[in-house]
């Protein structure tokens, strides 16, 4: 029987592709009783169960958001940190340790925060602080916040709550603070900001949970200062250089040594742009490449100050002195190899290298500081290195997510055909299919974190940090070795993105093969 009622309520779909669009009103709105609505849905699941998982994504590959050919890139740029050298998540405890005691001892903050512990399991990047409301939470592609991930402190923030603040869930541009509008939403974008996330929000607890009045705009920013001074002051990088066996990720060295040797084998020219110092770099680089690491460098160029070294065009470059460890004075005029540069700007390097457009690749952490510039205003090709494709890849291919997303995206399609029901007792159904699809979003969010989900999608949209990623860069891949599992002349081929009045001549022939209307995320891209 629910094979004959499937086929009665979803059989005039395997001719559409024959008929006219009087059919898809017909489907639209043939009503159904209750009785023969479960059955549909029984039928789907049994469907989404037996529909074949998709194949596992190769954790180390890389993706592609442009076509992108290396056969065409000449020079290969690159940032150092998180880029050229990968570091272990003991350097996130150790942010995190400076950072507090830091506070206690410059800013005087409660004795108590000593006892904090780094929680590397709370946060994920590329979250928004909100430095009025005091709130973490992270943002869609819309700019829409994402239910069930607004945080105050290490607290969960209701979703009737948000929308009271908020006026909805939609935040404006100009509340933005991060690459457009100056308000107060600043994005936690970088690798570095995850041990900030975790000192703020434990702390606001602290003081909540304290009775101690405090403005989140000050936490925010005195936390904010604290641990960009332990990079400025040289306490971060003098702890790395004393431990570098504990910080850098030895596994990669000698394959970040098997990449550069193999770049400039094949007559490609290097160039590495750093924020940090001579000192720091080159201490790392020795024990990642050797000490004759300069000689694959066709360029170094030091306290480079990305992003203000893409932005502006005024600021020169000089020749750093490593006896004195400090610039010259004198002016450059051309750039040698061998020869270490200190600060200058992107203008000037391309007239002294002739280093323009497309024939550079370029690779960084930092979404806007690396590559937004390089890519918006120059042409440069651009990669972005992002450590935790990996991981999210790896619970993207268990079977559970597997499963869970195949049902989720074939009881949202249900829904959305059986949303025309008038008939109370089937809106009553449809309502606990909403709340069914409500419970499978929250469980695939978990697997990947409990409390803020993927780094890179919201329930059903792309994040904000993703459609940035997509926006400035052209590749992105966990680890700049995965580039060794590639020919220097491999093109790099994105999906073709369909749009949602394209139709999926793959969904009409699964139709044809399966006898259902699955759509959905399966159509989407192909």
């Amino acid at each position: 029987m629910a094979a004959t009622i499937f086929t009665r309520c979803f059989g005039r779909l395997l001719k559409l592709q024959k008929g006219s669009r009087v059919l898809e009103c017909v489907k639209r709105s043939y009503v159904a009783s209750k009785m023969e609505m479960q059955e549909v849905y029984n039928q789907t699941k049994i469907t989404a169960e037996m529909q074949q998982p998709m194949p596992d994504q190769e954790p180390e590959a890389i993706f592609s958001n442009n076509e992108l050919s290396l056969s065409d890139v000449e020079v290969y740029g690159f940032d150092y940190d998180y880029t050229l050298a990968t570091y272990t998540p003991e350097l996130h405890s150790l942010i995190f340790n400076l950072g507090k005691e830091a506070l206690v001892r410059l800013l005087k903050y409660p004795r108590d925060i000593l006892d904090f512990e780094y929680d590397s399991d709370f946060a994920v990047r590329g979250l928004h602080f909100d430095t009025k409301k005091g709130l973490f939470m992270k943002i869609d592609q819309f700019h829409n916040i994402q239910l069930g991930t607004v945080y105050r402190g290490l607290q969960p923030v209701t979703d009737q709550e948000v929308k009271n603040l908020y006026e909805g869930t939609h935040i404006p541009m100009t509340n933005m603070n991060s690459f457009y509008g100056v308000g107060q939403m600043h994005q936690m974008i970088d690798l570095f900001a995850l041990p900030e996330v975790t000192l703020i929000s434990q702390i606001t607890s602290y003081f909540i949970e304290n009775n101690i009045s405090y403005d989140p705009e000050y936490v925010f920013y005195d936390i904010r200062n604290t641990v960009q001074s332990l990079h400025t002051s040289g306490v971060l990088h003098d702890t790395i250089m004393k431990g570098l066996d504990k910080y850098l990720n030895t596994d990669k060295c000698y394959e970040t040594k098997m990449l550069l040797e193999k770049l400039a084998g094949e007559g490609k020219k290097l160039f590495l742009v750093t924020n940090s110092g001579f000192p720091f770099i080159d201490v790392g680089m020795k024990y990642m490449v050797g000490s004759d690491w300069r000689d694959l460098f066709d360029i170094v160029i030091v306290n480079a100050r990305k992003p203000k070294f893409f932005k502006e065009g005024y600021r020169p470059f000089r020749i750093y002195d490593e006896e004195k460890k400090a610039p010259e004075w004198g002016p450059v005029t051309s750039m040698r190899k061998g020869i270490i540069y200190h600060q200058g700007n992107h203008i000037e390097l391309q007239k002294m290298t002739g280093w323009y457009g497309p024939k550079v690749l370029y690779f960084g952490d930092h979404v806007y500081s690396d590559l937004a510039d390089p890519s918006l205003r120059y042409g440069w090709r651009t990669g972005a290195i992002i450590p935790e494709l990996e991981t999210e890849i790896e619970k993207q291919n268990s079977e559970v997510y597997k499963s869970s997303v195949r049902w989720l995206v074939s009881l949202q399609h249900l829904i959305d055909e059986m949303q025309h029901q008038n008939e109370a007792d089937s809106k009553e159904l449809i309502q606990t299919w909403l709340q069914e699809r409500d419970e499978l979003r929250v469980f695939t969010k978990s697997l990947f974190n409990p409390q803020f989900g993927s780094l890179f999608r919201t329930y059903h949209n792309p994040t904000y940090f993703f459609r940035r990623l997509a926006r400035f860069a052209d590749i992105y891949m966990s680890s700049l070795t995965n580039l060794l599992r590639y020919s220097s002349s491999y093109t790099f081929y994105p999906h073709r993105i369909l749009l949602p009045h394209e139709p999926s001549l793959y969904s009409q022939n699964l139709q044809l093969e399966q006898g259902v209307d699955r759509g959905g995320l399966g159509s989407r891209v192909k």
